[in-house]
């Protein structure tokens, strides 16, 4: 089963396929680290160090709608959550084809 979203499933929001950009090479990142990675490449002289943190709510909604359409997997101690229902500390993937 292909798991790559066709073109026009990509959602256009940029935090959203920032999320599955980094999900493709088959890691798994926490929002954090998304959130992160995201500032690093909107990142101008002048912002504040820490603005990533802004973003996290952002990739925490964006990986909820993500992990709704099947496009990744939100998992907790390695097992995958329901977006609905989950709590603490998570981490995003791409769907694996055995689960």
């Amino acid at each position: 089963m292909n798991t790559q979203p066709k073109a026009d499933e990509r959602a256009e929001d940029p935090v959203a396929l920032c999320i599955l950009d980094m999900v493709a090479a088959g890691k798994s990142y926490s929002p954090q680290e998304v959130a992160q990675a995201f500032y690093r490449d909107h990142f101008k002289p002048g912002m504040p160090s820490d603005g990533w943190r802004r973003y996290l709510t952002a990739v925490r909604q964006q990986a909820i709608n993500l992990a709704r359409r099947g496009l990744i997997e939100i998992t907790r101690k390695g097992e995958v959550v329901d977006p609905e229902k989950f709590k603490g500390v998570i981490r995003l993937r791409r769907p694996t084809a055995g689960e």
